[in-house]
């Protein structure tokens, strides 16, 4: 997640250096995404009877490798080569994330297992944006990208020693995909992704413009901003995956609203700065609970067919972020840098009230039928 979110911190560097638009270097963005979105359920279905352990350490590999074609990149072509390389590592590893979860823990602690493994979502945004500004600030992006592949393969080498072996529980094939889509707590889980994910990248992708232009932030009060972004993701993390627990429908509804919250009061406030730093924080809390709240809705709703629902879940993600990437870069290029927060303000609320409405009545009737004579 860290590598995914290099380019948001360093975007305004690494477009002056390639000599691009920030909308263009944005679809770094997109590209990963993109490429994510298509390989997840390819290499689901590809694994058969390897051993989950080796397909993760592979995907990790993968990752090592983008981030180091990323660092020597000369032109946006190469850049966009690395990101897709980066798509298939994240694409393969979202999509087992939720499986691996069901075979290491028992039931009971699933829960609790998914929000530490999306406790790394936070901990990325934590990390990933002020340490990219600052090693971009001091060594130059591609110094940033290189830096990142190092703690990959420090990653790498933990997970060597950590992951127990994984080996197949049964092959992942098409029927399996179709089975997934045809539970409508699947797909409503999956259009509740893809507006709300969509939405947030839209904003947060072009959040240092942002925070560069309107409130006219330095270099340490951007650093501050996204510091405190990150922190706040790791306590909504941690609040999600409590309200999730017992209502993973009230944990994402309420996750995307305050979103939407944080997007409008930073386009009403935000050239304050002190109104831009509290709804940087506030957005960082509501994002930070929505992968923990979207993989055990998922979990909840489909655990008996972990793996394809789980692809089926990351695609969703990373169509999201590279549409949202896409549409921001649009409009921050034609509108300006409150037109992609605009949008995400829009896109969270509708996608928040989507699932109070839809996750809800699914919950309740599961209730319903739990409790029945």
């Amino acid at each position: 997640m860290t590598a995914e979110l290099l380019p948001v911190s360093i975007l305004t560097p690494i477009a002056n250096d390639l000599g691009a638009s920030k909308g263009a270097i944005g679809q770094a963005v997109t590209t990963t995404g993109l490429v994510a979105a298509i390989s997840g359920p390819i290499v689901v279905t590809s694994m058969g009877a390897i051993d989950r352990r080796t397909i993760i350490t592979g995907l990790m590999l993968l990752m090592i490798g983008s981030c180091i074609l990323a660092g020597i990149a000369t032109g946006v072509a190469v850049l966009l080569l690395a990101r897709a390389m980066l798509g298939v590592a994240l694409g393969g590893f979202y999509g087992l994330t939720t499986a691996v979860a069901l075979r290491i823990v028992p039931s009971a602690e699933v829960p609790r297992a998914i929000s530490m493994i999306a406790m790394g979502v936070s901990l990325a945004i934590v990390f990933a944006a002020p340490l990219a500004v600052a090693i971009g600030e001091l060594l130059g992006w591609r110094a940033t990208f290189l830096s990142v592949a190092c703690i990959g393969a420090v990653a790498l080498l933990v997970q060597l020693v950590a992951l127990p072996r994984l080996p197949a529980s049964g092959g992942t094939d098409v029927a399996a995909f179709r089975t997934a889509l045809s539970r409508r707590g699947v797909l409503i889980g999956i259009v509740a992704s893809i507006i709300i994910v969509s939405g947030h990248f839209a904003g947060f992708t072009f959040i240092r413009p942002f925070l560069e232009i309107v409130p006219r932030l330095s270099f340490g009060s951007l650093s501050m901003a996204l510091f405190a972004f990150g922190i706040a993701g790791i306590a909504g993390n941690m609040a999600a995956g409590a309200l999730a627990a017992r209502s993973p429908a009230s944990a994402f509804a309420a996750s995307a609203l305050f979103i939407a919250l944080a997007a409008t009061i930073l386009i009403l406030f935000g050239r304050s700065t002190v109104g831009a730093f509290a709804a940087t924080a506030l957005w960082g809390f509501a994002f930070g609970g929505v992968p923990v709240a979207a993989s055990i809705w998922n979990a909840r709703i489909a655990p008996d067919i972990a793996e394809p629902a789980g692809a089926l879940l990351a695609s969703a993600f990373q169509i999201a972020i590279a549409g949202g990437a896409l549409f921001g870069g649009i409009l921050i290029d034609t509108v300006g840098p409150e037109g992609p927060i605009a949008l995400a303000a829009a896109a969270t609320l509708i996608g928040g009230a989507f699932m109070v409405v839809n996750g809800r009545a699914i919950e309740t009737r599961q209730h319903q039928k739990d409790h029945s004579p």
